[in-house]
């Protein structure tokens, strides 16, 4: 799966209706991701540390969290998209979050910044607890009798 050759064909618009961010928002996540993967590189580089190259590029990272929390998928589901395991899709996840989050630019405000009197909150619930599916009792003597019948 050559994702960047994907991204770049993609149009202003596709980005929204794909990922649920614009364009603008997009490229700047990847540079800063980007920018945290180099700096980790560069130490890896420096500390003469090993280990096997990545499966996963920051370009794949960074769709995956987008789309993990667009589409509502499940990380098993994206886990056999990229044939990685589960955790590898989580840790993928994990750091894009944190990365983002430590850079400053999109974090969320925090709670005493939301509470204030002065701020407007909207809030909206969705109900998306499971439902039990009805179904008919399985029931041995139906079967029996049926069977019965049948031979006689």
């Amino acid at each position: 799966m050559e994702n960047g050759k994907r991204i770049e064909r993609l149009g202003e618009t596709k980005y929204q209706e794909l990922f649920g961010i614009h364009k603008e928002t997009f490229d700047k996540m990847l540079s800063v991701l980007e920018e945290a993967h180099n700096k980790h590189q560069a130490y890896k580089e420096e500390q003469r540390v090993g280990g096997r190259p990545a499966r996963l590029s920051v370009l794949d990272k960074l769709i995956i969290m987008v789309g993990y929390y667009h589409d509502y998928r499940t990380m098993a589901n994206i886990a056999f998209d990229y044939g990685v395991s589960k955790s590898r899709i989580c840790d993928a996840v994990k750091w894009v979050e944190q990365t983002l989050i430590k850079e400053g630019t999109f974090s969320l405000p925090s709670k005493r910044q939301l509470l204030k009197a002065d701020s407007t909150i909207s809030i909206a619930l969705v109900d998306v607890t499971e439902c039990e599916t009805e179904r008919p009792k399985k029931n041995k003597s139906d079967h029996i009798l049926a069977r019965r019948s049948a031979t006689q």
